[in-house]
C-alpha cells in the first residue's frame, strides 16, 4: 500500500470509517501470515478513494 497524503482526496466521516475498518481487517490478516491474500480489501479501499476523487473533481 503506497498512499501519499497530498494525493488523497478529502474523505467524509463515513468513508474514513470504512477505510479504517478495511485497514484493520488487513492488519488482522497480516498477523495470520504474510501469504494471506489481501487484494480484495485493497480493491475496496481503492474504490472508496476513487469515489472520493470523483466527488472532489465534481465539486471544483
Amino acid at each position: 500500500m503506497s498512499y501519499q497524503a497530498s494525493a488523497d482526496p478529502p474523505l467524509t466521516a463515513g468513508e474514513k470509517a470504512r477505510v479504517a475498518y478495511y485497514i484493520a481487517r488487513m492488519c488482522k490478516r497480516e498477523i495470520a501470515g504474510p501469504d494471506v491474500h489481501q487484494a480484495d480489501l485493497q480493491r475496496k479501499v481503492d474504490r472508496i478513494l476513487d469515489g472520493a476523487r470523483k466527488r472532489a473533481e465534481k465539486s471544483k
